[in-house]
């Protein structure tokens, strides 16, 4: 299968038994995002799984999220517990929605699987013509690590256990910002490989792209719980309409 947007999904057909690729932070996310639009509506871009579009479904928001992998969207089906969340498929950078929104989020670095800068734009824009007037736009994203990109090839040891091992190799164009990656899951003698290839985003250009797109930096916090942001690791920004 060529790698395009779709592919990260549907070469993950077992993406929630994956802990090591997790984040377990949904309780926290969705508890954040209803206190930006209670009673609202909600639109997740690159929706995957559901993993935080139901737990804010339960807090009484209206959910939709659009997903570029089918297989992903068969997983967020197969658990739903009486959530209605609504998933379109399709290129999540199109942001296609009937109507405007009082929130869109895109999470867990999901924004930086879009291939170039000019599709992250494209992404930030139409999310910004889809918001409500008083409407918020969140990404949770990295700041990227110097030391992990100042070569062109990396390795990195994710897991280690007495049954088999977690390994990712990377490969970096750094004019393009652009990361390819294998991750290697070695168990016994068998290996099995999910790979990923994104863009990253300097927090700096993300505020470019929102101010292009017509929107201004809210907030910016390390983390869910409004952690101070330190300019490295995780980070939350929020903007809205200038």
């Amino acid at each position: 299968m060529d790698y395009d947007i779709a592919a990260y999904g549907e070469q993950r057909p077992d993406y929630d038994s994956m802990d090591w690729a997790l984040r377990h932070d949904q309780e926290e996310a969705s508890a954040f995002l209803a206190g930006l639009a209670p009673g609202g509506s909600a639109l997740e871009l690159g929706v995957g799984t559901g993993r935080v579009a139901f737990p804010l479904a339960r807090r009484g928001l209206k959910v939709a999220g659009i997903e570029g992998s089918p297989t992903m969207a068969a997983q967020l089906e197969g658990k739903r517990d009486g959530e209605s969340v609504e998933v379109l498929i399709g290129d999540f950078a199109d942001v296609k929605v009937a109507s405007a929104v009082d929130l869109i989020y895109c999470i867990s670095e999901t924004f930086f699987l879009l291939p170039s800068q000019e599709s992250q734009l494209r992404c930030i824009r139409n999310a910004a013509a889809r918001l409500t007037d008083r409407g918020r736009f969140v990404i949770q994203a990295t700041v990227p690590d110097h030391a992990l990109f100042c070569s062109t090839q990396s390795t990195l040891t994710r897991n280690v256990g007495p049954q088999g091992a977690i390994v990712a190799a990377r490969r970096h164009d750094r004019a393009e910002q652009r990361v390819e990656v294998q991750n290697i899951v070695i168990r016994g003698r068998e290996n099995t490989f999910y790979p990923m290839h994104y863009r990253y985003v300097w927090p700096s250009e993300l505020d470019l792209m929102a101010k292009l797109a017509g929107l201004d930096l809210v907030s910016r916090s390390g983390g869910w719980r409004d952690e101070p942001y330190t300019a490295s690791g995780s980070y939350v920004a929020v903007y809205g309409k200038n």
